[in-house]
């Protein structure tokens, strides 16, 4: 005569082993050394922010403005710019910049001999 015997999930050895993960995780993972107690650290609330010097700036309306004077069209920037600069030019959009007159700007700077386009975004931290 054969006996049904339930076999029950051993969910006691996988918690277990989770439990061990999450103590080898805290033991061995350290984020950040530290800070010293009596550091304080410098406060830039109130600081004006600008754009990098060398960087094209975009208006929401599409204009062009480098170091302050405004541009035709994306190829008088890269021309504008020693041969040493091109590798990597620094673009700020406005925010209400239609994306896609972004991306036809990127592609107008990489045809003008731009090496790579970096976007200067804002950053907030909560």
């Amino acid at each position: 005569m054969k006996r049904n015997l339930s076999r029950r999930e051993p969910t006691i050895a996988l918690i277990n082993i989770v439990f061990l993960m999450l103590i080898f995780f805290m033991a061995a993972a350290t984020l950040a050394p530290p800070l010293d107690g009596d550091l304080r650290l410098v406060r830039t609330e109130e600081l004006e922010g600008r754009a990098p010097p060398d960087a094209l700036v975009v208006h929401a309306d599409g204009r062009l403005v480098y170091r302050g004077q405004p541009l035709p069209d994306a190829a008088a920037y890269v021309a504008a710019l020693p041969e040493e600069a091109r590798a990597t030019l620094r673009l700020v959009p406005d925010a209400a910049l239609p994306a896609a007159d972004l991306l036809r700007l990127g592609e107008a700077l990489r045809r003008a001999g731009a090496g790579r386009v970096v976007m200067v975004t804002q950053r907030g931290l909560p």
